[in-house]
């Protein structure tokens, strides 16, 4: 059921194509009437993201017969399709453009990402950046590589450990709640350096390819960190929620941090005086997708 290479480089071509067709003509060409609000005011939908959901949703399963596809934004309209992902079936979960808030402000830091599950067990996953016009590859069991546009694939690498002090992380503390907030803002003195780049697109390929060390992600939208946490494992690296458990796109509470190795994520959660939180966090209800 695992999506062979072939089956991944057709998914990746379609992925650009759909963003020629209905992302990047409106790239930098947004008016007020194409972007609203969801769940609140950074939580944005635009017209590209809806055009390009609808165009992966009906071309998918050609490459994919019999597949389930769920997007983010239908997801937004009935939380109950997620369901599925308990099913033995084939998921494709696709968001459509990652990195909404930047992609709405002419930053182009923002991507298309696509996950291929069964039995809620992430099999493969494409992230395509239009801009850049090349995709970061996960297969499971078969590596991560970036396949660039002319076609050369370079095979992707995570950080190696290190001390705390020479470590820099992204993601942060973007959807944490007091007192973990407080806790993780003072860790982060302990690390060289941190950032959020608000796309996980963008931020999971940073650390596959070992340009960062770790992430931390406290909201658990299953199209955010299914495609990234794949490529990310693949590529050498270590994930689990705070509690200690294996990474399960199923859980919608209790954070996610992605380190170099074991050793390095107990590391990182010690400094960022989370692991006293991680029962709390992992009980905290998730606001809705």
């Amino acid at each position: 059921m695992t999506p062979t290479l072939e089956q991944l480089d057709a998914t990746a071509d379609l992925m650009l194509a759909v963003a020629d067709e209905a992302i990047l003509p409106c790239f930098r060409r947004l008016g007020p009437q194409d972007v609203r609000a969801k769940s609140s005011a950074i939580d944005l939908v635009t017209v590209a993201d809806e055009a390009a959901e609808r165009l992966l949703t009906a071309r998918l399963p050609a490459l994919f017969p019999g597949a389930l596809v769920i997007g983010e934004e239908a997801v937004a309209r009935d939380e109950g399709l997620l369901e599925a992902l308990d099913g033995s079936g084939l998921v494709i979960l696709v968001d459509p453009v990652d990195g909404t808030r930047n992609f709405a402000s002419g930053l182009s830091l923002f991507g298309v990402m696509v996950a291929f599950l069964a039995g809620g067990r992430v099999l493969a996953s494409v992230i395509c950046d239009p801009v850049g016009r090349d995709w970061a590859m996960a297969r499971r069991g078969g590596g991560a590589w970036v396949r660039h546009r002319d076609g050369r694939r370079e095979r992707l690498r995570a950080a190696k450990a290190r001390p705390v002090s020479e470590m820099e992380g992204c993601g942060l503390w973007l959807n944490l709640d007091e007192p973990a907030r407080s806790r993780v803002a003072v860790g982060l003195t302990a690390f060289a350096s941190n950032a959020a780049y608000r796309c996980a697109a963008q931020e999971y390929r940073l650390i596959a390819s070992g340009h960062y060390d770790f992430a931390l992600y406290h909201k658990l939208a299953p199209w955010d960190h299914a495609p990234g946490v794949l490529l990310h494992e693949e590529a050498g690296g270590y994930c689990a929620h705070l509690d200690g458990q294996p990474y399960d796109p199923r859980r919608r509470t209790g954070g996610l941090l992605s380190a170099p190795d074991a050793a390095s994520w107990h590391a990182i959660r010690h400094a960022l005086q989370l692991a006293p939180a991680a029962a709390a966090l992992a009980r905290e209800p998730e606001p809705a997708a």
